[in-house]
Formats: C-alpha cells, structure tokens, sequence
C-alpha cells in the first residue's frame, strides 16, 4: 500500500489498477474475480475508494492491525509529500515542464482505467453470456448516463441483481427444457 500511496496520482480511481497488480498479481492476496466483488463494494460505500481498498486487503492479510497499517502506509506518504510540496507546485505550475509531464500521465492512467474496464467487461461477458452481459452494460450506462441515477444506487441494484443470479439462470433454465415424465 505504500507504493500505491506514493505511486499513485489522480486520485482513487486511478490508483486502483496499481493496487489491482500488487494485491492480484505481485503478491497473489485474492484473485481476481474477489478484486471486482471487493471493488464493486468498496464503490457502493463512502469515503476514498483507494483507502477502502487499502483496509480490506490490510484487514484480509492481518486484521485490524493490518488494516490501520494498509490505509497509514497508503495515505501518509502522499500527505507528507503533499504538504512539503504544495509551494514548489505552485510555484512551478506555470513552467512548460510541469505541463508536459502532466500531460504526459494523463494518458497512461487512462490507458490503465481501459484496460483495467475491458478485463472486467471480458469477464462479464464470460460468466453471463455475451447477449445479456451487452444488455447489462446498456442497462447501467442508460441509467448513469442518460437517466443520471446515482452511481450508489446503480451498484446496489447490480450487486442485488448479482446476489440471484445464479438462481434466475437456473430457473430460465428449467422452463426452457422440456420435463421429463418416467414411464411406468
């Protein structure tokens, strides 16, 4: 967590795809599908998504120690570092350099963000099927962009929606197939 908290810039979306890689890849603490459930979660709660992320990895791997120390060790490198610095910053705000090397980050973390949505997308699709993975997808970009419902509320009809699944499947499944009579 104290890479990310160093690593990290742009705020909590975009460190979520380094956390994603230590917490999933380096390190192996949960897997990926875990990742998307604790993140899809930690997007429904209040509070820095980045620092939710930290605590339950940190509560996961040594319990509320592990916790304290995953969100201290996240938030208090960039803190201290953005307190030393907020002077040089404004100061050097309007220097061509600076600009350019916020310009050029810019892209990389939204590079990252896709990437990071197209793996999700491509598992969704695999575990609900493309025709109602696409319908899904519709389904929460009409609501958040073109009803404008709240992002909370969108992701807790998901996950309501996630929790039966299974169940509704099975069900359609079972309707659809002829029953079968024993013969006697």
């Amino acid at each position: 967590m104290f890479k990310t908290g160093v690593l990290g810039f742009g705020g909590g979306p975009s460190v979520i795809p380094l956390i994603r890689h230590e917490a999933v890849k380096t390190y192996n603490w949960i897997d990926n599908d875990e990742f998307g459930e604790i993140l899809a979660l930690a997007n429904a709660l209040p509070g820095p998504i980045a620092t939710k992320m930290a605590a339950y990895l940190g509560y996961r791997k040594r319990g509320t120690l592990g916790a304290t120390v995953a969100v201290l060790s996240h938030i208090l490198p960039s803190a201290l570092a953005m307190i030393a610095l907020m002077s040089v910053v404004q100061y050097l705000s309007g220097s061509q350099i600076v600009q350019g090397m916020i310009a050029g980050v810019i892209p990389v973390v939204a590079v990252m963000l896709g990437v990071m949505a197209y793996e999700f997308g491509e598992k969704a699709i695999k575990g609900l099927g493309a025709k109602l993975g696409i319908v899904l997808f519709v389904a929460a970009f009409a609501l958040l962009q073109l009803l404008d419902v709240h992002d909370a509320i969108v992701i807790a009809l998901f996950l309501a929606y996630g929790a039966f699944h299974f169940k509704i499947v099975r069900k359609l499944r079972e309707r659809k197939q002829p029953k079968e009579t024993s013969g006697g």
